[in-house]
């Protein structure tokens, strides 16, 4: 496989089987990160759980220390106070059914997160065939469908991410940008991983954590020595 200069350098500065300790690995990512763009650095977790299985599943939200480094655009589909309250909070849209149909009739997607109300719920489940794929339907394990609008809101904005576990048994989860520096990366990081430990699902048996991996959008993926987590 033919790849970038800047990648087979960043290639030749660690050993890509060797496992890093947590502080040696965020200055690896770092330091491999060398596109021109701020990298968003993301952590790969896989887990010895059957995702086919319902009582092994793990997901769910957490506001990262230090947020995201990407401000995300919030619709909140929302009625009276609700909407109001969506509004002061921050919302980037915010509108009822004629939200729905915008989306419906414009293919209009200028928007990262969809906030509603349990009330809401059957209007916007219209367009869940179109918003699902894209994985922007609501939901009340993300925090998304709920009657605090505006605290949703300010948790999005306040760099709010949720882990899933993928069809592989892998979880995939921004936990910042280069710019970030290591200290922030790492407190993030740990975050992250604590919240997983503790989402262990009863069910899962044997090793929970085999692979923790960690990467910039461009760079090479540093193995971090899941042992001493």
């Amino acid at each position: 496989m033919k790849v970038g200069k800047k990648y087979a350098d960043s290639v030749k500065l660690y050993e890509h089987a060797k496992q890093y300790d947590v502080n040696e690995a965020v200055k690896l990512v770092l330091e491999t990160a060398k596109a021109k763009f701020d990298e968003t650095i993301e952590l790969h977790v896989r887990l010895g759980v059957d995702p086919r299985q319902a009582d092994q599943q793990v997901r769910g939200v957490l506001v990262l220390p230090n947020g995201t480094g990407k401000t995300k655009r919030v619709l909140v589909i929302a009625k009276g106070e609700k909407a109001d309250q969506a509004l002061a909070a921050g919302a980037d849209f915010v509108g009822a059914e004629e939200m729905v149909q915008k989306i419906q009739r414009e293919n209009w997607f200028d928007f990262d997160v969809v906030v509603t109300t349990p009330d809401m719920m059957g209007v916007v489940g219209r367009i869940g065939r179109i918003l699902g794929p894209k994985g922007l339907m609501p939901n009340p394990k993300a925090g998304t469908v709920t009657p605090d609008v505006a605290r949703a809101v300010r948790e999005v904005k306040a760099g709010k991410v949720e882990y899933r576990l993928d069809k592989t048994a892998i979880i995939h989860c921004p936990i910042g940008k280069k710019s970030f520096g290591e200290e922030k990366i790492t407190q993030n990081l740990t975050a992250l991983m604590d919240a997983i430990i503790k989402a262990k699902p009863a069910a899962a048996k044997g090793q929970y954590l085999k692979s923790i991996t960690l990467s910039s959008t461009m760079g090479p993926g540093v193995k971090v020595n899941y042992a001493k987590i």
